[in-house]
């Protein structure tokens, strides 16, 4: 199934407004003055709210399992990586009145930067993988199961997850199979054996895990993980190995908020790089 233009528009509109709502709620230390932020007038606000009720009300346990099954036999769509990033490019929306950045040069803003602070090659690259998973818009998934904050299914919901009050209408809430602290799961497990809600992370995460180094494929998976990075709600569920690496998605995690700017890279003279950098961790072609 592929996205008409207007819906195509919807869905980056969607996105922009979930990553400028986390700016809001994780504010930048010092923090930003409030002029800073892009300035949506209130139904945009309703439109966040909505996103989430829908989000909160549909991602049950089953519907995580259901969605794993349907997309992790990673049969939709062969393609290198710029091919990748081109399909991705889809996605701009060129009424934006605050920036026109595509989706390309979104990801070399936070790649770049990653570079500029000196880390490893296969941390650049996982800055520029990281949104890589939005190609599920293209694939005909709904907003509330591409973007927004991560949690786990199958155990109860925290408080501290953005509009918990949502989660009274999922039917997961009142099912005894899942609304304990544990839920499903056994404490301190791992989360390699927690199902996550679906969305674009876990699905960058399992297209690229044969390929990068365990830290990086850690700040794939988790970086929209709010509840957890941000709030520390699901410390029962992690292991000793989660807690080591979490420390690299704490690492990721302000180049993943901050590094938004109107300033274009220059996507020609970069790419050289990025297909070198490419070429050191990946095939020549990638499935999705």
């Amino acid at each position: 199934m592929e996205l008409n233009a207007e819906e195509k528009k919807q869905a980056y509109d969607m996105m922009e407004l979930w990553e400028d709502d986390l700016l809001e709620r994780y504010p930048e230390k010092p923090k930003k003055a409030k002029e800073e932020f892009r300035n949506y007038e209130n139904p945009a606000r309703d439109t966040v709210k909505e996103f989430y009720r829908m989000n909160h009300t549909f991602q049950t346990y089953d519907f995580v399992l259901g969605k794993e099954k349907e997309f992790l036999g990673l049969k939709r769509k062969k393609m290198s990586l710029w091919e990748a990033v081109d399909y991705l490019n889809t996605l701009v929306d060129d009424s934006d009145p605050d920036i026109d950045l595509d989706q390309t040069q979104h990801l070399l803003q936070t790649s770049e930067a990653i570079r500029a602070d000196g880390h490893p090659d296969w941390f650049i690259l996982a800055g520029f993988l990281h949104d890589l998973g939005k190609v599920l818009c293209l694939f005909g998934e709904p907003q509330w199961a591409v973007v927004g904050d991560t949690f786990p299914v199958g155990c109860r919901f925290s408080d501290k997850i953005v509009y918990p009050n949502f989660f009274e209408a999922n039917p997961d809430f009142n099912d005894e199979r899942y609304n304990t602290k544990l839920g499903v799961y056994k404490e301190s497990c791992g989360l390699r054996n927690v199902h996550m809600s679906w969305g674009h992370d876990e699905y960058i995460y399992h297209v690229m895990k044969d390929y990068l180094p365990e830290e990086g494929l850690y700040m794939l998976r988790y970086h929209s993980f709010y509840a957890q990075h941000r709030e520390h709600a699901y410390e029962h569920l992690m292991d000793d190995h989660d807690r080591e690496m979490f420390k690299w998605v704490d690492k990721f995690n302000p180049y993943d908020l901050y590094t938004k700017a109107p300033v274009k890279p220059n996507v020609e003279a970069l790419r050289p790089y990025y297909e070198d950098l490419a070429a050191k961790y990946l095939p020549d072609t990638i499935q999705f």
